[in-house]
């Protein structure tokens, strides 16, 4: 099937095999349009790829909400916070977001890190 928000479970438990536990919540209000939910997957892959890869998270927390106008996902993990570069994932990451007329944030989170992205998808998309 096409990658989208129904594939995270199994997005989250390949981070956990990974050795990064996973907490996923996916709010839905109703059904978000298969780009976004295409985009959201990507994201969410890179954010924890960039956990295990670079950050030494032990855990993020991923949480997914679908609204009638809007889809924001936020993962956020307790690994090594700080400056990062703007390298290629957080490029691309931002590259997608924009392309369905979105926004990406990006940073330091406390300890850890935070990528949030947010999507429109109502009559104003």
């Amino acid at each position: 099937p096409p990658q989208g928000i129904d594939q995270l479970p199994q997005l989250a438990g390949q981070a956990q095999a990974a050795g990064l536990a996973v907490t996923l919540t996916v709010t839905d209000g109703q059904e978000a349009p298969a780009p976004v939910g295409r985009a959201v997957y990507r994201i969410v892959q890179e954010a924890l790829t960039n956990a295990v890869r670079h950050a030494a998270a032990s855990h993020a927390t991923v949480s997914v909400a679908i609204g009638p106008d809007v889809v924001a996902v936020e993962v956020i993990d307790d690994g090594r916070g700080g400056p990062h570069t703007e390298g290629h994932g957080l490029c691309g990451m931002r590259e997608r977001a924009a392309a369905l007329g979105g926004t990406l944030e990006a940073g330091a989170q406390g300890r850890g890190f935070r990528v949030a992205a947010c999507f429109p998808t109502g009559e104003h998309a």
